[in-house]
């Protein structure tokens, strides 16, 4: 099992890794197969195991980017089947069901919090500079082992990834959630499980950028979601959450609050869920 999650995660195509490389990379995949089991295991238990109607929605929704060839050549290059993408979708469903109950439903922000934040913090909310609050998906026309998203899903090819950032902005269109659609598609391995939220970029960060990207965020509103980009690393979508003119930002204000909310909400979901994982696995007899 190891080894065919290794085969699908190494392009046949790409430099190879080497052979400490292949080591490291097969001990890791190994780690995460024993943990995705035992919170799978855990799930059942606790009757949140994704129902067939759950894994056959989210199974037509990934296959819906491509074309039947497309998908039948990404099942061949990555060396599984049908059958393998639903038990990962399966499990992928389920682990999440089990973290949301478990982990998300617990955490719990008092205002008191938030104040204490924002006094130790204050220096941070003081902008010196217009600053942009911005969003992304990425798509790139490439294997990547890295690959973070909660699908798994992964363009191989030039072509596979244009169908695929067009689907998603056609989905955007349509009034999907952008930081859902980034989770569960964003090829960036940093920023796809946030929301693909990169965060506050000073303007004049924007200037070490292309020209054409600079032009197209300082011209957007808040809440806007561009068309598709063509960059160096692939295709991407950008959605402006907010932009910050100069000055102190009191803890009055809407957005600060949020920020500080989604700030302490992002730590204590991540804490969390380690504490989680390690009190189950202290929990579960697992046989290597």
């Amino acid at each position: 099992e190891v080894e065919k999650y290794f085969r699908s995660r190494v392009a046949p195509e790409a430099q190879q890794p080497s052979h400490e490389e292949s080591l490291s990379l097969m001990l890791s995949i190994l780690d995460e197969l024993v943990n995705n089991e035992i919170l799978l295991e855990k799930a059942r238990k606790l009757g949140l195991e994704a129902s067939d109607g759950e894994v056959e929605d989210r199974f037509t929704e990934q296959k819906r980017m491509f074309t039947e060839d497309e998908f039948q050549r990404q099942l061949k290059d990555r060396g599984v089947t049908v059958d393998d993408l639903k038990r990962d979708l399966r499990r992928q469903l389920s682990i999440q069901k089990l973290f949301n109950r478990e982990v998300v439903a617990k955490i719990s922000i008092t205002d008191q919090d938030i104040k204490d934040f924002y006094d130790q913090n204050q220096a941070q909310f003081n902008i010196a500079e217009t600053q942009y609050r911005i969003a992304q998906i990425l798509v790139t026309p490439r294997r990547d082992p890295q690959v973070r998203n909660r699908t798994g899903d992964d363009a191989v090819t030039d072509a596979e990834a244009r169908r695929k950032i067009n689907a998603l902005l056609q989905r955007l269109n349509q009034g999907a959630d952008f930081a859902q659609v980034a989770m569960d598609y964003s090829e960036d391995p940093v920023t796809a499980g946030t929301g693909g939220d990169l965060g506050y970029i000073p303007e004049s960060a924007l200037n070490q950028s292309d020209p054409a990207l600079k032009r197209q965020i300082t011209t957007m509103h808040p809440g806007e979601i561009s068309g598709v980009i063509t960059s160096r690393d692939g295709f991407r979508i950008l959605k402006l959450i907010a932009r910050e003119a100069p000055g102190l930002r009191t803890l009055e204000d809407p957005r600060v609050e949020e920020s500080i909310r989604t700030t302490l909400r992002n730590r204590k979901e991540q804490l969390l869920r380690s504490s989680y994982m390690a009190v189950v696995r202290d929990q579960a007899k697992v046989t290597n």
